[in-house]
């Protein structure tokens, strides 16, 4: 075990990167990505992978619940309603009780905070670990806590949209808001964003479109290992302070003539 955990809900990880299983071409390509990538965990959008048919391909075949933990989400659900009745039948399915809550609206897919939020006590109420995938607003991430979420996962920004990082003051706000894991999640593009997000003190990222879109997936999963490595690396470093004049980097006294 690594001697800089990720721990949520008392799980402890080594990685600090959650990748996804949509997009990808085939299963044995987002096991290869897996692979690839170091990640311990893989959300799995319950309601559009194929679990329990043995006539078509099953994801479990490829990756293994014994040898990587399920983190079932409940994408394609607009209601607070819909996401409980997903997930609950996702615990009867697979016993899976560490969870991602995601509901969303109409308006670009932004995360539906009222009905995250009323889900959420829900589904805690329930005995479920959740992980709430929700907006950068640290107010609301404020309330989700307080509300029993055992990890924040503000969006970095539109799903699937490759913008980035776009506001990264909002993430810090939301780190110093929270005091349980904070996962930048959606909307990343490359790893030099990941890293970017983890130097602002995040204790994770996950990771979907920009892997399983990229021209090489595996490559691309490999980039955020090393990213997310990277960037914790450098987090936990300190960076230096910001300066508006010049330093030298090498002492002025004592110069030889």
């Amino acid at each position: 075990m690594s001697a800089d955990p990720l721990v949520i809900a008392g799980r402890r990880f080594n990685s600090r990167l959650i990748i996804g299983t949509g997009k990808f071409a085939d299963y044995q390509q987002n096991a290869d990505a897996l692979d690839a990538s170091g990640a311990e965990i893989v959300t799995v959008a319950v309601r559009r992978v194929n679990l329990s048919n043995p006539d078509e391909p099953m994801l479990v075949d490829y990756l293994k619940p014994d040898q990587v933990t399920y983190l079932p989400n409940t994408a394609g659900c607009y209601t607070g309603q819909d996401a409980v009745r997903t997930l609950r039948l996702a615990r009867e399915a697979g016993g899976w009780n560490l969870v991602k809550l995601e509901v969303l609206s109409d308006v670009h897919l932004y995360p539906d905070m009222a009905e995250t939020l009323s889900s959420l006590k829900l589904l805690v109420a329930d005995g479920f670990d959740v992980m709430v995938y929700c907006t950068d607003d640290p107010v609301y991430c404020q309330k989700l806590q307080d509300a029993g979420a055992a990890a924040i996962m503000p969006l970095a920004a539109p799903i699937g949209s490759g913008l980035g990082l776009l506001n990264p003051t909002n993430i810090q706000l939301v780190r110093q808001a929270v005091n349980v894991p904070v996962l930048v999640d959606a909307g990343l593009g490359t790893a030099s964003e990941a890293a970017a997000a983890m130097e602002l003190g995040c204790d994770g990222i996950i990771a979907n479109t920009a892997i399983a879109g990229a021209k090489d997936p595996i490559r691309m999963a490999r980039a955020f290992r090393h990213a997310v490595i990277a960037g914790r690396e450098a987090f936990l470093a300190g960076r230096i302070e910001r300066k508006a004049y010049a330093v030298a980097s090498s002492p002025m006294t004592g110069l030889i003539d």
